[in-house]
């Protein structure tokens, strides 16, 4: 089993947001307007799969990607589906560099096309609150690596974690 806490997202809307599938991947748009709680997993430039969760009511489009994730469990199973070496000592750099991007992330947990359409409240793959709540500051900012709609401030991520990615360019 594999587990960890999502450290940072990014807000997809409907049509009006040119970034949004909902507005240029008409094969997506039975997702994007059908119930939350449902996973849209896409392959990203043809390289890596990416999870989504669909958010809203049945017939109002949207989605959050998740972007990144501060393990908490499996950190061996995570390290040998990225074919890295288990971090020593449980380095947060290391462990970082298993679950920070999106494609890192679902390579870690295993997130492949096969989950399109799987309902998030069940196993094997599960989005639910913490056990405990733990206070911390949301930052909002621009998302990454798109040009439509850059603008926008939804990306959003916990101020100073060490497992939110770090954006190139």
């Amino acid at each position: 089993m594999t587990a960890g806490r999502i450290v940072e997202t990014e807000a997809y809307l409907g049509p009006e947001d040119g970034a949004s599938h909902a507005a240029f991947r008409p094969s997506s748009r039975w997702l994007f307007y059908g119930p939350g709680g449902v996973a849209y997993v896409f392959r990203a430039y043809g390289l890596n799969d990416c999870l989504n969760a669909i958010a809203g009511p049945r017939g109002t489009p949207g989605c959050v990607l998740i972007r990144a994730l501060e393990p908490l469990a499996g950190m061996a199973a995570m390290a040998r589906r990225r074919k890295r070496p288990v971090p020593d000592g449980g380095s947060v750099r290391g462990l970082a560099q298993l679950t920070s991007g999106p494609g890192r992330l679902t390579q870690a947990l295993g997130i492949t096309l096969v989950r399109n359409g799987h309902d998030l409240r069940r196993w094997p793959l599960r989005i639910h609150g913490a056990a405990q709540s733990r206070r911390a500051e949301v930052q909002a900012s621009t998302r990454v690596g798109i040009t439509r709609s850059r603008h926008l401030r939804l990306r959003f991520s916990l101020r100073g974690n060490p497992f939110v990615s770090t954006p190139r360019g």
